[in-house]
């Protein structure tokens, strides 16, 4: 027997509108590989032209939320509207109406997931997330019934498609990040205050959520360093690929003996490592589990049916599953008590010097590394490439690994020998 379901989709913009394409073309691919009708029953959207130009039928086009969770026939509700005010507001609602919802925002359940689950259990419905993080990389579904046999040692990903292009366009083309910035806009990839995006927020919301679901304890996003893409240069990127790296946005989780390390920001990465292939807006999840060893997850992190194809995919799993699943930890607000957090994490770091084209200099700065205890893979002394300061030289710098705390101590000790300027300093995983 077929099953029947109801759904409502709150919000008909680029998910909104790809989720009810998707659900309306479907539906008898749906009845007969899934065994469910899954119906739209109803909407809710600011602007009803949205609606008309999808040619969503007038009678199902609610006027409210009350309207939405009053509907007998609505089983499942789909938030794709955004923001944190509003969408809370009609999820928590819905939660409470003993309606199952689905959800894109992974805002919305980085700082509230603990909010909407509690009034999830209180009435045994079911909240899904899948798309709220790399668009249709089925990441959420992986950590949840692929790799739960695994205690997840680390995971990296480009998971931000907005700043993977940018620093795709950076790197095979050459140009400035203002122009590929402008370009990114123009395209759609980034919004017209692109803060979010280029600065690791949006990366920061998700990577909070992975870490919470792969560790199996809250990771709040006050635990996660965050540091964005706003000041890479293409010097930069031309030298790293001179020296053999990749520069890529890397949400990092690392779960080691000396607690839980989160952080996103830029990441030169070996040329060979499998996220360095990762290219335009496409995103890519690498694990390592304890047993099964890495796995890596690629494909479109964003846009209309990739996402879209995520909420359907919860749609579908709320809709053929009795029991529901929630969180494998203590979810709170906070973190544990017991949880440690590491901040003084361990990196290679590469720095890029403008400093005075004398003898000895040299010999100063790699003073200041020995005091400090840092050792050096790789030094070179670079051409006049955009150095318009003909008595300073470039100097590149790649070192082993230490700890964050020692290098921003080298850094203050370089910059008190007033022998130049430190332009940039980028974290170097190997």
């Amino acid at each position: 027997m077929i099953k029947k379901v109801g759904v409502a989709i709150l919000g008909l913009g680029v998910v909104g509108g790809g989720t009810y394409k998707t659900l309306l073309e479907h539906r008898e691919f749906y009845k007969r590989t899934q065994g469910v009708d899954v119906t739209v029953e109803a909407v809710l959207v600011r602007n009803p032209a949205k609606a008309q130009a999808l040619g969503v039928p007038e009678e199902i086009v609610a006027s409210n939320i009350a309207e939405v969770i009053a509907n007998p026939n609505v089983d499942i509700v789909v938030e794709t509207i955004g923001g944190c005010d509003a969408a809370k507001d009609y999820v928590l609602a819905a939660l409470r109406e003993g309606k199952a919802v689905v959800t894109a925002n992974k805002e919305l359940i980085c700082k509230y997931w603990h909010e909407l689950e509690r009034v999830a259990k209180r009435t045994s419905c079911g909240l899904y997330f899948e798309a709220s993080c790399v668009g249709g990389v089925p990441i959420i579904r992986t950590l949840l019934d692929g790799v739960q046999g695994n205690k997840v040692e680390q995971m990296m990903g480009i998971i931000n498609g907005t700043t993977n292009y940018i620093l795709t366009k950076m790197t095979v083309e050459g140009a400035d990040y203002a122009e590929t910035l402008q370009e990114a806009q123009r395209l759609g990839y980034a919004e017209a205050d692109p803060t979010n995006d280029v600065e690791g927020f949006d990366a920061l919301y998700k990577l909070s959520i992975l870490s919470s679901m792969a560790f199996h304890t809250k990771v709040p996003q006050t635990k996660i360093f965050r540091e964005g893409i706003s000041q890479i240069s293409g010097k930069d990127i031309a030298y790293g690929k001179e020296l053999g790296y990749t520069l890529k946005l890397l949400a990092i989780g690392k779960n080691t003996d000396k607690g839980i390390e989160v952080r996103v920001h830029p990441t030169f990465i070996p040329k060979e490592h499998p996220l360095a292939s990762v290219n335009d807006a496409f995103n890519a999840v690498h694990l390592r589990g304890d047993a099964v060893g890495d796995i890596m997850l690629y494909g479109r992190g964003a846009g209309s049916l990739p996402t879209a194809s995520a909420v359907v995919s919860d749609v579908l799993y709320a809709a053929t599953h009795s029991e529901v699943k929630y969180a494998t930890f203590k979810n709170t607000a906070t973190a544990e008590s017991n949880v440690k957090f590491v901040s003084d994490f361990e990196s290679a770091y590469y720095l890029r010097l403008s400093v005075d084209d004398k003898p000895g200099v040299l010999a100063k700065i790699s003073g200041v590394f020995a005091k400090c205890g840092m050792s050096i893979i790789q030094i070179a002394q670079k051409g006049q490439y955009g150095n318009l300061n003909k008595d300073r030289v470039p100097l590149v710098i790649v070192t082993h690994k230490t700890t964050e705390n020692i290098c921003k101590k080298a850094v203050k000790e370089i910059k008190s020998l007033k022998i130049g300027t430190i332009e940039s300093v980028i974290r170097v995983e190997q």
